[in-house]
């Protein structure tokens, strides 16, 4: 049984508004993170206009290594679509996990802003890439399309934030 301690320190090293639980379960790296401010209402109406709005979340596992570099262990990204019909008010959403891609339909804008802006307990690496009581991180960076540096874009050039953990087993 692997055993995952975060480090109280760490948690304040992450940003605000994004904020990432890393989780070791079995032999995998669970991953859920929540972007607080990622739907405000500029976002719903562009969303609304039909604009194909695209969220991508890159995600990093990291080694951290005290004094010298930090090593990349693995790196997944995740892309969430959302597109709105105007005619039939529904919005069609698309999650691709790596190339793996999962589609539904909903008419319910609470859903939609869930599907943007969070992830929730999804397996992005295996812990046998991880050596036994060492420090790693998590790297989340999130940006939003289109992004042409409108004020409507809370996050126009990316946002991300990190968030510590020890694997023990």
């Amino acid at each position: 049984m692997a055993i995952l301690a975060a480090s109280p320190v760490a948690y304040a090293q992450a940003t605000e508004g994004l904020k990432i639980v890393p989780l070791v379960r079995g032999d995998q790296v669970w991953v859920s993170f929540d972007l607080a401010d990622g739907f405000t209402s500029d976002m719903r109406a562009v969303i609304k206009s039909g604009l194909k709005t695209t969220f991508t979340y890159a995600v990093e596992l990291r080694l951290d290594v005290p004094f010298g570099f930090d090593r990349l262990i693995g790196t997944s990204v995740v892309t969430n679509i959302v597109e709105y019909d105007n005619l039939k008010r529904r919005y069609t959403l698309s999650r691709v996990v790596d190339g793996r891609t999962d589609e539904t339909t909903t008419d319910d804008e609470v859903v939609v802003r869930q599907w943007l802006t969070s992830l929730s307990r999804l397996p992005l690496f295996r812990t046998s890439l991880l050596e036994e009581n060492r420090d790693y991180y998590v790297r989340v960076s999130a940006t939003a399309r289109p992004s042409n540096g409108s004020i409507l874009w809370p996050f126009g050039s990316g946002i991300s934030a990190q968030r510590k953990f020890t694997f023990i087993r």
